[in-house]
């Protein structure tokens, strides 16, 4: 079986006159006091290790003293706006603990690590290149998941809050193994959504280390959700598997847990329970899902072959030929919704 791998570095596309036109009506653009590139002009790096001693791949980056006050008030301003609709007051107490920069992957973002004077508490968010595709994964994510995501663009500047959670590959490698069998059914339930919400609006390269595992106490166990924190391979890839969290082999802990605790009647039961919950949130926010959706369909997110690829997987997959007539990504993704949303309500009305 073929590695489900990206087949070569994404290439960025730029935000066009009409996402941007819909940013703007939903408040997602607004003036930022800097840019991506500002940050690109750091003087110096060093590695960032973890706790353990291991290399994040993260560098930490330092700049110029007569540059650092004025880049500290913009970035405590930024943060302020992202988390306070921009009321200044909450920047009292707060400054800029560390800035680190990341040189794999597509995005090559600036975390930010914002910290409260008073208590040592810290936060952080994301400074990026403002890549189409990136932002529409970001807001289907807002939109048709459980998940509500907070981000600004300014050209092309995209400022993206920080997603709590454990790491995937971290918490498959130290919490799974020592979870009780009731937690372990609720971890392998929830994979079972989360793979579904990403095939139904079609976000790849869900490997353990793009996703996060939000774990909240309760009564018995712990509720857990999983949560994808990297949107850059929102409809890009060809392959149909590459938008299956299943067939990642760094999810195999998590997908052995769910052969061996349940049958394949109750994984169909949760899928068609994810469907119908994005079916009602798509009700909920219908006339801004379907402007996006609308948007999408014009816009050019990924090659030709890639799209070709991918609607004759699909129609394989799902046993018609809707998708022959897609001719761009944003409509092979609303075709896939819809067909999977009429899917779902036809099975369990039957049902």
């Amino acid at each position: 079986m073929r590695a489900n791998v990206p087949s070569k570095k994404k290439k960025t596309y730029y935000v066009q006159d009409g996402l941007r036109n819909y940013l703007q009506t939903h408040g997602r653009e607004t003036p930022l006091p800097i840019r991506y590139e500002d940050l690109r002009r750091f003087t110096r790096s060093f590695p960032l290790y973890d706790l353990d001693g291991n290399d994040t791949y993260w560098e930490t980056v330092q700049y110029e003293q007569n540059e650092l006050q004025e880049l500290v008030e913009n970035l405590t301003f930024i943060y302020a706006l992202l988390k306070a609709g921009g009321d200044v007051e909450v920047t009292q107490h707060l400054t800029v603990a560390r800035i680190d920069f990341c040189k794999f992957g597509n995005s090559n973002p600036f975390r930010v690590r914002i910290i409260n004077r008073l208590n040592d508490n810290y936060d952080h968010f994301y400074v990026k290149t403002a890549d189409a595709s990136r932002i529409y994964g970001l807001e289907l994510e807002d939109l048709l998941s459980p998940n509500r995501m907070q981000f600004l663009v300014d050209g092309q500047t995209l400022i993206e809050e920080h997603v709590p959670g454990v790491p995937g590959d971290l918490f498959i490698k130290k919490y799974l193994p020592a979870l009780h069998e009731f937690d372990q059914i609720r971890v392998a339930k929830e994979f079972v959504k989360f793979n579904e919400r990403c095939f139904v609006r079609l976000l790849g390269d869900m490997r353990a280390y793009n996703y996060v595992v939000d774990i909240t106490p309760d009564i018995e166990g712990s509720q857990y959700r999983i949560r994808a924190i990297d949107f850059d391979q929102q409809s890009y890839e060809g392959r149909k598997s590459f938008y299956l969290p299943q067939y990642f082999k760094e999810n195999n802990p998590i997908i052995f847990l769910g052969i061996q605790h349940m049958s394949p009647q109750t994984v169909r039961q949760y899928q068609l329970e994810e469907r119908t919950m994005i079916a009602a949130r798509i009700m909920t926010e219908r006339e801004r899902t379907n402007e996006l959706l609308g948007i999408m369909r014009a816009d050019r997110i990924s090659s030709l072959d890639k799209v070709e690829q991918l609607r004759a997987e699909l129609a394989e997959h799902h046993l018609t030929e809707l998708f022959q007539r897609c001719v761009t990504m944003g409509e092979v993704v609303e075709s896939n919704i819809r067909l999977l949303l009429k899917k779902a309500f036809r099975q369990s009305i039957a049902s």
